[in-house]
């Protein structure tokens, strides 16, 4: 995943990291029953699910694991402000994940639709870094982001739907273009009986930011809308840029409500 500079992305990462925090401490309340003793967080970017699972599982070994040294600084510096331990490693997914001691609970989010072959990125977290009866959970897909409402009050009603199918449009290109991508049915707890694992589900989690926005997620929304007016100009009408222009010099006060899938 080198072609993608994570680091120059490192504020955008951390404050969505922030936004979902409401999901993820969802997903870790379905795995209170455990008590793990070792936990890989496997591309944990800036460490925010890292240290929400340090919190939830005091007595374990937490290791944030990701392939850019700068954001592991800031998990560093965020396990620091949380009050709990986290250590780090430097490891590129999937294939420098050699050398980790295997887990007891491996959790990845978000981080599997980058790989090529997402099947047999599976097969790679259960077969070598899942200890015997451990637990292995995977974030993925999920329902779409929603920011917008219908209707702006200006602009041509329904921009959040179109912005949506930009982008998953943008999606199947950036997976199309993956090295050694392989199309597959994406049932994610059919994929990791795949992997061999037994037992597995999924569930949505819904993250819900009511009108008026805090601070930290309206500075997300802004970034994101931001970059979508930089990425899709070419391809939106224009008065959909116009739109987004007009936006973007105002504050954005409107609900922001978003959903992820947790299978595991």
């Amino acid at each position: 995943m080198k072609d993608v500079d994570w680091a120059a992305m490192a504020d955008m990462l951390e404050q969505e990291g922030e936004t979902h925090d409401p999901y993820v401490r969802q997903a870790i309340g379905e795995l209170e029953h455990l008590a793990p003793q070792r936990i890989l967080d496997i591309g944990s970017g800036p460490g925010v699910a890292a240290c929400l699972l340090a919190a939830a599982f005091p007595k374990a070994e937490v290791t944030a694991v990701d392939g850019t040294p700068e954001l592991l600084a800031r998990a560093e510096r965020r396990a620091e402000r949380s009050g709990v331990e986290v250590r780090t490693r430097v490891a590129e997914f999937p294939a420098g994940l050699d050398g980790l001691e295997p887990a007891d609970l491996v959790w990845s989010g978000q981080v599997v639709h980058h790989v090529g072959d997402q099947q047999a990125a599976l097969d790679r977290l259960a077969g070598l870094l899942l200890a015997p009866g451990g637990v292995l959970t995977i974030v993925e897909g999920g329902l779409p982001e929603r920011w917008l409402p219908r209707d702006l009050g200006f602009g041509r009603p329904g921009l959040q739907t179109r912005l949506d199918a930009v982008t998953a449009d943008r999606f199947a290109q950036m997976r199309a273009e993956r090295p050694g991508s392989v199309r597959v049915l994406e049932d994610w707890p059919g994929m990791l009986r795949a992997a061999g694992l037994t037992d597995t589900r999924s569930k949505t989690f819904l993250v819900d930011h009511p009108a008026p926005l805090a601070d930290g997620p309206r500075r997300f929304v802004r970034r994101v809308l931001e970059r979508q007016r930089g990425a899709f100009a070419e391809v939106l009408d224009p008065e959909d840029v116009a739109t987004l222009d007009r936006l973007l010099t105002r504050p954005i006060r409107r609900a922001s409500t978003g959903g992820r899938t947790c299978s595991c």
